[in-house]
């Protein structure tokens, strides 16, 4: 019997089994899929191997790291190879446009295009901001854990905290009213609009504050970069489960939960759709998404006001999906990504408006043949499941409604490669339902779109003895690092803060 079921294999799931398993607990990991790593995946198709997660990684390749997953692997002996880069394209309403990652490849660009009047008000926006920076970054995120056992995981490095009070606090609220108190240029506006939206699938006025702090904090400092792990999402995914097995834990994939099983009001352990039973000392940890973990929990097994609150979670959209194979020869050299939005105007939300393609071969040629290139384009959650939820895959109403709004695709990538009609060698199209199937995630979705205006992501916590919730439905958020933190805490709710400290002292990340 394990000391710990951690129902599903995302990054929260794996990253919660990883830091249970480095503090000696006996966890199993429940994966209903064939592979594990959620939306963190890719596949294969003959030669050529896609992406089909996160696009965006950073502070992977280096340590001292503030990214709570590269925290995760260290603590778990784990690393992954990387390649840096510091460009992305951007196809804007105000033409395409090439932006080095970090502040000054930035402010040349605004000189150029707005002038030097708009690049001043850009850069004093950022001196506004990096009291805030700093005290998102005088945190250490692993440190976290609810209620005053987080005095003992800081120690007198908490202390220091005292002092940023005022700008911790103001990390709890949304990012929008404070850049309309330094921004008033339309372009720098829409600008931090559409990287709220990249990075929590929200606006300005409901994306967090300290998301955005922490993301100032790492992507406009001098020597800024990004990286793309070697392998894409799979090797990052790979390496948290070489690290989970190697401190004694367990993965099994096909294994689809069917219920959490309570006894005298704690989570004992979980039901397979196989009808197989299994047990744990400790309790279980839910990677499912909010109302997955109310369907598992089932009418009148657990405090139903609080299932109810699962369940009336308001749903981010999702999204479309477009996989390309082609060849390459003769193809100007582009940036491993580009972010195309077709009209300002419409709302950064508005359903299919902004596209991201991203071509990681650019960086990893393992991934397609000597002159070729893969791409993974997707549509960032603006896409509505209305239009989806009556229809059945691979039905002709589908599949024309499929080839209609994969149609965007099609128009952005003309505008970096005219002819890549003629390059093609394999073409795949995702909707709303293929996300939801393949993921079992509820409506397809990206994750809950909890507003930052209307108060913090709920806490991993439940009223249940022995649960604990983690993933995108939590406390902090949507996106790889909040979900990383995610996984911790949970992990930590079955951990001393004594035992939290020492891991913390032995990463360096508290003194």
């Amino acid at each position: 019997m394990p000391d710990l079921i951690v129902i599903g294999s995302g990054l929260g799931g794996l990253c919660a089994a990883a830091i249970a398993s480095r503090h000696g607990l006996e966890v199993q990991v429940l994966e209903a899929h064939s592979q594990p790593g959620g939306a963190a995946h890719g596949f294969r198709r003959g030669p050529f191997h896609f992406e089909s997660g996160p696009s965006l990684w950073s502070g992977l390749g280096r340590w001292p790291s503030a990214n709570p997953l590269a925290q995760v692997l260290r603590a778990v002996g784990e690393s992954v190879p990387v390649a840096r880069y510091s460009e992305w394209g951007l196809l804007l309403p105000e033409g395409n446009l090439r932006v080095g990652v970090g502040l000054y490849p930035f402010l040349e660009v605004l000189r150029s295009l707005r002038g030097p009047a708009v690049a001043a008000e850009w850069q004093d926006f950022l001196v506004a901001m990096a009291p805030l920076c700093r005290a998102a970054g005088s945190l250490p995120l692993l440190a976290l854990r609810p209620g005053a056992g987080l005095l003992t995981t800081l120690g007198s490095q908490g202390l220091g905290l005292i002092g940023q009070a005022g700008q911790l606090a103001a990390l709890g609220g949304a990012f929008g009213p404070m850049a309309r108190r330094h921004l008033r240029d339309p372009f720098l506006l829409h600008w931090v609009e559409m990287l709220c939206f990249l990075i929590s699938g929200l606006e300005p006025d409901q994306t967090s504050a300290a998301a955005m702090a922490t993301l100032f904090g790492e992507w406009f400092e001098p020597d800024a970069g990004l990286d793309y792990p070697i392998g894409g999402s799979p090797a990052v995914v790979d390496a948290l489960v070489r690290g989970i097995r190697r401190h004694g834990g367990e993965l099994r994939t096909g294994a689809a939960v069917a219920e959490i099983e309570l006894s005298g009001g704690r989570a004992t352990g979980v039901r397979l759709v196989s009808g197989e039973r299994l047990n744990a000392r400790h309790g279980v940890i839910s990677n499912a998404s909010p109302w997955d973990t109310a369907a598992l929990l089932g009418k009148g097994s657990a405090p139903e006001r609080w299932r109810q609150k699962l369940l009336a979670a308001p749903a981010c959209p999702s999204f479309l999906h477009w996989h390309l194979a082609f060849k390459d020869e003769g193809m100007a050299e582009l940036p491993i990504h580009h972010v195309w939005v077709g009209d300002w105007q419409r709302g950064i939300r508005a359903e299919r408006n902004m596209v991201v393609l991203s071509m990681p071969s650019r960086l990893d040629p393992s991934l397609a043949p000597p002159g070729h290139q893969v791409l993974h384009g997707y549509t960032p959650a603006n896409e509505p499941w209305e239009l989806w939820k009556d229809l059945e895959r691979g039905t002709p109403a589908y599949e024309k409604l499929r080839r209609e709004r994969c149609g965007v695709f099609h128009g952005v990538f003309d505008q970096l490669v005219p002819d890549w009609r003629e390059r093609v060698v394999l073409e795949l199209q995702g909707t709303p339902l293929s996300h939801r199937d393949f993921l079992r995630v509820h409506q397809g979705s990206y994750g809950p779109a909890w507003p930052a205006n209307r108060g913090a992501f709920p806490g991993g916590g439940t009223p249940i003895k022995g649960l604990a919730l983690c993933g995108a439905g939590v406390f902090p958020g949507i996106g790889v690092p909040p979900v990383a933190v995610s996984g911790a805490m949970a992990a930590h709710r079955f951990v001393p803060a004594a035992a939290q400290r020492r891991l913390l002292e032995e990463l360096e990340l508290v003194s």
